[in-house]
């Protein structure tokens, strides 16, 4: 609702994935979205350079360029980006950039009734994100690709073994963290 996705689309969604072996089965939830990559194969794809890299990390797309080609769709390995039908236009999570200017949290991040979800400053040291980021084992998805994703994942192996898993959503530069 935050930023007006059409109904049957999403900037970011749930992968559900079983593990084990009846009786003893375990649902997964990876949590999937942009990983605003520190190197996005779908900025240079763009032909009209709508897709591109804020100083601050954020990937976004402007709205104003885009020619709605999906060059970007295709070359993103993540599937975080999809063709809004009514605008014409690719769209993606862009951590809800209107609110980050804004000083305000990502909607996703108010609005996670389990409050899976943190934003922080990885600058500083004392931070929850920094902390967990010290002390806990991470993982990114599809690091083979070269894009150097910045969403973490905490306890992504012991999840895909059963185990609950928690992920973390990270944008150093901005210095934000989302902890899912």
């Amino acid at each position: 609702m935050e930023n007006g996705v059409p109904y049957e689309y999403f900037r970011t969604h749930v992968e559900v994935v079983e593990r084990g072996v009846y009786p003893n089965v375990r649902r997964v939830f990876i949590p999937k979205l942009c990983n605003h990559c520190d190197n996005p194969s779908c900025v240079p794809v763009c032909p009209v350079k709508a897709t591109y890299k804020r100083e601050d990390g954020v990937v976004v797309v402007d709205y104003d360029k885009c020619i709605g080609c999906g060059y970007c769709v295709l070359a993103c390995p993540y599937g975080a980006r999809y063709r809004n039908p009514y605008l014409g236009t690719v769209d993606k999570c862009d951590f809800c950039s209107h609110r980050l200017e804004q000083g305000l949290l990502p909607a996703c991040v108010v609005n996670c009734m389990g409050r899976a979800r943190i934003f922080g400053d990885l600058n500083d040291p004392e931070s929850p994100v920094s902390k967990a980021l010290k002390t806990k084992s991470i993982a990114v998805l599809k690091p083979e690709t070269g894009n150097k994703p910045m969403v973490f994942y905490i306890g992504l192996e012991e999840a895909l073994k059963g185990l609950p898993a928690k992920s973390i959503v990270i944008n150093p530069k901005v210095g934000g963290v989302v902890e899912i």
